[in-house]
């Protein structure tokens, strides 16, 4: 294996093209970088309309590549779940969204691997954390009340 070229680049999940910041990065690399782009939106589709973080890594002798695709950031996958264009302006006060508690372990688990969260709860309370400063509630009450219930225990069921 030659010398690699690594690029990170954010893309929007299925929506990536040979414009910037793809193709000024890959072009002059000598690859195919419609290739590249159309592994790429393959490889993001799950995630369209959210910020994905993808790695593209090329052998400069080969041009062969490799694509890692990330997980979008919480908030995104908050918002994508609760279907809501973006979080609130005054999460405190006007809330937009609400959660289950089921799509918040869904989030948690897509999460958990690029997280510091070392078990399933922990991670839940990371996206719980979100949905406060997002103002999405989850099971219908403030997520603040919510985190409560997760440290009471109330819902250690759903953790195992």
């Amino acid at each position: 294996m030659g010398e690699k070229q690594v690029i990170n680049v954010l893309v929007t999940g299925g929506e990536a093209s040979a414009g910037p910041p793809l193709g000024p990065a890959l072009g002059p690399l000598g690859v195919n970088v419609l290739g590249i782009v159309n592994e790429i939106n393959k490889q993001t589709s799950d995630f369209k309309g959210m910020r994905v973080p993808v790695k593209v890594e090329v052998d400069k002798e080969t041009k062969k590549f490799e694509i890692s695709v990330g997980t979008p950031t919480t908030s995104a996958l908050v918002a994508k779940e609760s279907g809501i264009p973006k979080g609130s302006a005054k999460p405190n006060l006007e809330f937009v969204g609400d959660l289950t508690m089921d799509k918040v372990v869904t989030i948690a688990k897509n999460k958990i691997a690029g997280s510091y969260a070392s078990s399933i709860r922990s991670a839940v309370k990371e996206v719980v954390g979100s949905c406060v400063s997002m103002g999405v509630k989850v099971e219908g009450k403030d997520a603040r009340e919510f985190m409560k219930e997760i440290d009471a225990g109330k819902w250690d069921s759903k953790f195992q």
